[in-house]
């Protein structure tokens, strides 16, 4: 599932003049987090931690007397329900990425465990540990795919602006918030397609997926391949898939052991340095929805 380039990933160049040296500040956090894609697991750390500063100067922004004024004033208009809305969405993305982060870190490391406690080329109960692996991918997969429909599905509707009346100020803060979510949901969107892994993984099977692991080193690559090559959570599945077939077909699965071990290893690092950036986003994200909705009912 590669990542698309979104209706959410889109900058724009003529906003109003900025009141506050903070509205250029978020401006610059959303050129950097715009300026490349998310295709490797550090590109995407980079991202989330671009995220929490971008989020930062926001709840910064809420505590300005101006913005809290604009809320006041337009607490009725539909901008502002648009805007609290919007901040539920991106909660919703960034637990849907915490849920399927979570989830592959426990199925991993249950078969790590097993293939840790193998005696000789053999493992007890590797390939049912495998199996429920594999099936635990499947869910997290179709997870994914509904968390970005949701989010698909959220984005349909008619944006709208203040009224002729509103400041520039407003004009200014709607605009750059607006951009908060859509960069926000856009890099979310790069995240759970990553841990979903590249569309062409779930096509292989059987000797399909032997030839291209035994033979990738010798061959060019196109880029899905540099993708996967670049993507611990599709390594892992590849490897796995791998000594399934070759504890199956009672060959002799030493050196795929030893290349799941390695794969395991790999994506345990990246799956809990994933999992602490987007601990930290939540909890930052959680406190800017509660900073609006604290202006809202004051």
């Amino acid at each position: 599932m590669a990542p698309s380039k979104s209706q959410y990933h889109i900058r724009s160049n003529s906003f109003p003049t900025r009141p506050h040296p903070l509205f250029q500040q978020c401006d610059e956090h959303l050129c950097r987090l715009g300026a490349s894609d998310a295709t490797s697991s550090s590109s995407v750390s980079l991202k989330l931690s671009g995220l929490e500063d971008l989020h930062d100067s926001v709840e910064k922004l809420f505590q300005l007397p101006l913005t809290q004024q604009a809320f006041v004033q337009g607490r009725q208009e539909k901008w502002v329900d648009e805007l609290v809305d919007g901040t539920l969405r991106v909660l919703d993305m960034c637990s849907a990425a915490k849920d399927a982060v979570l989830h592959t870190k426990e199925c991993a490391r249950e078969v790590q465990s097993i293939v840790r406690r193998r005696r000789g080329a053999e493992v007890l109960g590797l390939v049912g540990e495998v199996k429920k692996y594999m099936a635990s991918r499947k869910v997290v997969k179709k997870a994914i795919r509904k968390a970005l429909d949701n989010m698909k599905a959220g984005a349909n509707y008619k944006s709208s602006s203040s009224n002729k009346e509103s400041s520039a100020e407003t004009m200014a803060l709607i605009s750059v918030l607006k951009e908060v979510e859509a960069v926000t949901l856009s890099i979310f969107e790069s995240l759970l397609c990553f841990v979903s892994g590249p569309k062409s993984q779930t096509m292989m099977s059987g000797w399909s997926l032997v030839s291209k692991l035994v033979y990738k080193k010798k061959v060019s690559c196109d880029q899905d391949d540099d993708q996967a090559d670049a993507n611990e959570f599709a390594k892992a599945d590849e490897a796995l898939q791998c000594l399934m077939y070759h504890e199956t077909a009672k060959f002799d699965n030493t050196t795929h052991i030893e290349n799941v071990q390695n794969e395991l290893h790999s994506l345990e690092s990246c799956v809990q340095d994933f999992e602490e950036r987007l601990e930290r986003l939540f909890r930052r994200l959680i406190k800017t929805r509660v900073s609006l909705l604290n202006i809202l009912n004051y």
